[in-house]
């Protein structure tokens, strides 16, 4: 019966996963030889994750839905250019309250790609654009790859931080050359890649939860708890949410404002506002310290499930309303 109420809330079990394996980082921290078995594991899977995001992902039709430029255009101007101005001015409101640390994860989550298989499935089901919403957020992925390492070194260099030799050879070597053997390799191991979807969910999300495992013990060990009571985590899931109202807000005026058809504004308005958990925790390995990674993704994780729960809530109503007009 609670399990059903979840669901149609939009929390399914994966969500659950997530938060239980943050509960698990909290009280059985892996720590000594443990951490250095579960990186290694991590990186590899990490690098197997982003080479299956190359193999699977279809350049073709990347290209083939560009025609609709003006959703494609927002779309990508709203992920790299609105939420990430957006994000930074949060930044400076948020730093005098949860520190610079806090502050930075604000940063980090505005310049991260949209989601993929969420904001496509919430398209669907809202009766929006699904090839334009396809196009938007494989676009949004695949210069994303390239694009959110660069602005984090940019603002990064802005605050005087700067991100070191390491974490660029790091991104070059588990993420950019996999993704790019991947790409290189499609045109023969694709189809397979594609035809075996559960195995490449599996991979996903289990990279995720050793990520989030990894970076929670890390963060753990380092006093994350400590240095985050709950008054700085309710203040953190208010400014996410705060974030995540005005992303959703700007999404809806611009699609209203450019006078794109209901179904392309549907598409800014998922594509747009959502990102990606999928691609924002890898990178964070390989951007940041390992004892900083567990606090610098906390807005991501929560912003991730808020998201989700908020953006099929618009989905379902919207599909309602379509079957009532049917």
């Amino acid at each position: 019966m609670i399990m059903k109420y979840l669901k149609g809330l939009g929390v399914d079990n994966y969500m659950l996963l997530l938060i239980a394996t943050v509960a698990v980082a909290f009280l059985l921290p892996v720590h000594g030889i443990g951490t250095v078995v579960v990186n290694y594991i991590t990186y590899w899977a990490v690098a197997l994750l982003f080479f299956l995001y190359g193999a699977k992902l279809d350049s073709a039709s990347v290209r083939k839905g560009l025609m609709n430029w003006r959703v494609q255009g927002w779309t990508f101007c709203a992920t790299y250019v609105f939420l990430p101005a957006l994000g930074v001015g949060l930044a400076f409101v948020v730093s005098p309250f949860l520190g610079t640390v806090a502050a930075l994860g604000f940063v980090y989550l505005a310049v991260l790609p949209s989601t993929v298989q969420s904001s496509i499935a919430f398209t669907s089901i809202a009766g929006g654009n699904v090839p334009a919403a396809i196009c938007a957020a494989s676009l949004s992925n695949l210069t994303g790859v390239f694009l959110t390492p660069a602005l984090v070194a940019i603002l990064l260099s802005q605050s005087g931080q700067g991100v070191s030799p390491d974490a660029i050879i790091k991104i070059a070597t588990q993420i950019l050359l996999p993704f790019i053997v991947g790409q290189f390799l499609r045109p023969w191991i694709g189809a397979t890649v594609r035809h075996y979807r559960a195995l490449t969910l599996g991979v996903d999300r289990g990279a995720i939860l050793l990520i989030v495992y990894s970076a929670f013990s890390a963060g753990t060990m380092a006093g994350l708890w400590s240095k985050v009571p709950p008054t700085s985590l309710l203040l953190i899931v208010l400014f996410v949410m705060i974030f995540l109202a005005i992303a959703i807000v700007i999404m809806v005026l611009v699609g209203k404002f450019t006078g794109m058809p209901p179904e392309d504004r549907l598409v800014l308005l998922f594509c747009g506002s959502t990102k990606s958990l999928a691609t924002g925790l890898p990178m964070a390995t390989a951007l940041f310290s390992e004892e900083l990674v567990g606090a610098i993704v906390l807005p991501l994780m929560i912003y991730h499930m808020s998201q989700l729960l908020v953006c099929a809530f618009i989905s379902q109503r919207r599909s309602k309303k379509i079957v009532l007009t049917a």
